[in-house]
């Protein structure tokens, strides 16, 4: 029984692959290349697992990805000032502490890069709100029907599924393959 699962996850992992438009990695990546010719900075969020991705996807360009280090990008993720998040959240509302931090940091020409599995979070769509009206580029990863923050993404990653465990998948297979088209233009 555990076997056949097994098969059954690796099957709905490629089937979801396979409905994927490639060349939405390639748009992503030109998208945030163009930003860092500019001295830009890359934004991150997201909630939960995508929050550790959002966190992992930022380190990647912060890092580097190769063992043959580049200069390193300037990237962010929101979601890992604990102090903040937590504060500003008893403070005010959970739904606003990526937009506030963006008041703080953000600026033209910068990108925010929202995780999002449902597409309806919240503090994700105020934040992408926010990032458009001061002319950030924003761009959504997300999944099922790519909920409200599609209309608020310059470009809209979606992935056709409604199983969590499949988004992340390909949310991080995407990310990774983001951020080596990055780090290749650099090199």
């Amino acid at each position: 029984m555990n076997e056949l699962f097994a098969k059954e996850c690796f099957k709905s992992h490629i089937d979801t692959l396979n409905k994927f438009d490639v060349s939405k990695i390639y748009e992503a990546s030109q998208l945030i290349i163009n930003s860092l010719k500019n001295d830009s900075t890359i934004f991150w969020c997201g909630n939960g697992g995508s929050a550790s991705q959002a966190n992992h996807l930022s380190a990647e360009l912060l890092g580097g990805m190769k063992k043959k280090k580049i200069n390193p990008f300037k990237s962010i993720c929101l979601n890992t000032d604990s102090a903040f998040i937590t504060a500003w959240s008893n403070d005010d509302k959970f739904e606003n502490i990526f937009k506030r931090q963006l008041q703080a940091n953000g600026a033209k020409n910068d990108i925010l890069i929202g995780l999002s599995t449902s597409g309806r979070s919240q503090n994700i769509i105020k934040a992408s709100k926010y990032a458009k009206s001061i002319g950030m580029k924003v761009i959504s990863f997300t999944g099922n029907n790519g909920g409200e923050l599609k209309q608020y993404s310059n470009l809209n990653i979606n992935i056709d599924s409604n199983e969590t465990p499949r988004i992340q998948e390909v949310h991080i297979l995407i990310g990774h393959i983001i951020c080596d088209l990055i780090e290749q233009h650099y090199k």
